[in-house]
């Protein structure tokens, strides 16, 4: 009887372990990221990138000072793609709305959205909202983008994180070169901390 009790709580304390590992530690997970694919890691989300199609991480010595990450696709010296993080890029931003608010004015005269949504991400679980805005615009040809006139794709993921930093993730592409599930799975990458 004395076994039978001990068989009975190594079995209970089994499947509280096992709950508490799927679950993660503060209701937590992490988001899948492609094969082939790598990660930009930031203190408050980090996203994928396909590095197997050409996308390599820019030094911080030559990005932009308002991102923290960026992942570049350059081909023939052209930057055909790009992958961005922007952290605290905007004051008194209490939640993803205002965030995407903020993130969309910077998105520019002439472009054109296409689509908004909210979207749940993994990660922290008091910081997985975000709002979604897709859009389309035309390069200006200057700093190694594409030709002027060139008509790209856009995608904006805005949220704030769990200690109230409002990031902005931008994807940006030729239009054409990224399919929706591409697009998609960008989305799908990110892991808010």
């Amino acid at each position: 009887m004395t076994l039978t009790k001990y068989r009975a709580l190594g079995a209970a304390v089994s499947a509280t372990l096992g709950l508490t590992l799927l679950g993660g530690c503060g209701g937590t997970d992490t988001a899948a990221v492609p094969d082939g694919w790598r990660t930009l890691d930031t203190d408050s989300v980090s996203v994928g990138y396909p590095e197997d199609e050409g996308y390599a991480p820019q030094p911080a010595a030559e990005r932009s000072r308002a991102n923290a990450a960026v992942a570049l696709k350059e081909e023939k010296e052209v930057r055909t793609g790009m992958v961005s993080v922007q952290l605290d890029f905007t004051t008194g931003i209490g939640d993803a709305g205002e965030a995407a608010a903020a993130a969309g004015a910077g998105i520019g005269l002439g472009a054109t959205r296409q689509d908004t949504q909210d979207v749940r991400l993994a990660g922290e679980e008091s910081a997985r909202d975000a709002r979604r805005i897709d859009y389309e615009f035309t390069s200006t040809g200057e700093e190694s983008t594409p030709a002027r006139g060139t008509r790209m794709t856009g995608v904006v993921v805005a949220g704030v994180d769990s200690k109230d930093v409002p990031f902005a993730i931008r994807i940006n592409a030729v239009k054409g070169a990224l399919s929706p599930a591409e697009l998609d799975s960008f989305v799908g990458s990110i892991t808010v901390k």
